[in-house]
């Protein structure tokens, strides 16, 4: 692209350019690039969802697997809970989704009770596959060990599956009752969940919790691994 093609290059029709200005104070990201957009990048990578609306993604079918949390109590205030209200076609209702992650928890605790991995359910919605993961029972948080374990499973379910193809995954953070902390106890970076499923092997979508979305003063990257110069920063270097 020449320097004057770029300089005349407009977003929107009109005055719109002109009009559309963030005022001050107002919820915002600054998207930094990364890469050259002319060159594939041979390594598989996670790309982020910036501003973009998870359920009606689902809904409009945009995704064949979603992964998110469950739990054998309440799952009325969760993605899974929304997406069983949006997908009439599905067989699965609120009331048997928590009832089944709460019969595979009474089950795993007769059975494997040494067993300590993050549980895996799938729930058949018709036109999509959800993957939830059930946390490890005796505990009212996810941990990034969880997450690793869980997407180490979840990257084996879609490997060469392309009937399961493409897939998406929440966050895990900002959760209310699958909460996801770090070694601290606290809540987790994104880029430490990020490394989890990625070192997992997942290669999906990521969709941030809608709180991430103002952060003005932070410039963010819409494709993880995140780019090396951002470690040379960390240490020191320009």
């Amino acid at each position: 692209m020449t320097k004057s093609t770029m300089t005349s290059f407009r977003i929107y029709t009109g005055d719109g350019d002109r009009l559309v200005q963030v005022p001050e104070g107002c919820p915002h990201l600054n998207l930094m690039p990364s890469g050259d957009p002319r060159l594939a990048d041979p390594k598989p990578g996670i790309r982020i969802q910036w501003g973009q609306h998870l359920l009606s993604d689902v809904v409009h079918g945009r995704y064949r697997t979603l992964i998110c949390g469950v739990n054998d109590t309440d799952n009325s205030r969760g993605v899974l809970g929304e997406i069983l209200s949006l997908v009439p076609t599905s067989q699965w209702t609120l009331g048997s989704a928590t009832s089944y992650a709460k019969v595979f928890r009474q089950a795993t605790h007769l059975h494997a009770q040494e067993d300590r991995e993050p549980y895996v359910l799938k729930f058949d919605l018709d036109r999509l596959l959800v993957l939830a993961l059930l946390r490890p029972a005796g505990r009212n948080h996810f941990t990034l060990e969880d997450i690793h374990r869980g997407f180490s499973t979840v990257s084996k379910m879609l490997q060469g599956r392309h009937d399961r193809q493409p897939a998406a995954a929440v966050s895990f953070l900002g959760a209310r009752s699958n909460v996801l902390v770090n070694s601290k106890g606290v809540e987790a970076s994104f880029e430490s969940v990020l490394d989890a499923m990625h070192k997992a092997g997942f290669t999906g979508d990521v969709y941030p919790p809608v709180a991430a979305w103002d952060r003005q003063e932070t410039g963010v990257y819409a494709r993880f691994p995140f780019p090396e110069q951002l470690d040379r920063m960390r240490e020191g270097s320009s």
